[in-house]
């Protein structure tokens, strides 16, 4: 198998792999510590469903990307490839989630009244949008990763030192 460098891509994914990291455990309040169950094949079913859950999994994923962004550490394009394209369903749905849910917890009766009153808006009423372009810049650097990754491999499984 033949071997190529890291590209400068991949090793920057890094920062965003822990970005996403940081703002889905914020956003979900995902705990520290998750448990799955594994008893039986169809025990996930309802699991699968829990958006705290789906959002574990993919923390778990971005743990992994982080560890294969790490230069010196050994991996392969299709290991790398993989586990981005696995990343992608939660990243596409986060960000709307996260503003349901927020939208969800929301007293629009008091943030309708602040809205009649002369009061300026709070400076955290805006943090929200900020953390969605945050997110998908760093969402959008997984993505130049992996078209430098193809780039560089000529889309052949290559090992990526």
């Amino acid at each position: 198998m033949e071997e190529i460098p890291k590209p400068s891509e991949l090793l920057a994914a890094r920062t965003s792999a822990e970005g996403l990291f940081d703002l889905l455990r914020d956003w979900f309040e995902v705990p520290r510590h998750v448990t799955i169950d594994l008893r039986t094949v169809d025990s996930a079913v309802s699991e699968l469903g829990d958006p705290q859950l789906v959002m574990a999994m993919a923390m778990r994923k971005l743990q992994a990307l982080h560890l294969l962004t790490t230069p010196g550490v050994v991996t392969s394009t299709d290991v790398v490839l993989t586990v981005i394209q696995d990343l992608e369903r939660a990243l596409l749905q986060a960000p709307s989630m996260h503003l349901r849910n927020a939208a969800a917890e929301t007293d629009w009766d008091a943030a309708f009244a602040a809205l009649d009153g002369d009061e300026d808006p709070d400076e955290d009423d805006f943090g929200d949008d900020d953390e969605i372009e945050v997110f998908k810049r760093h969402h959008r650097a997984l993505h130049e990763a992996a078209r430098a990754v193809l780039r560089a491999s000529d889309g052949q499984i290559c090992r990526l030192v």
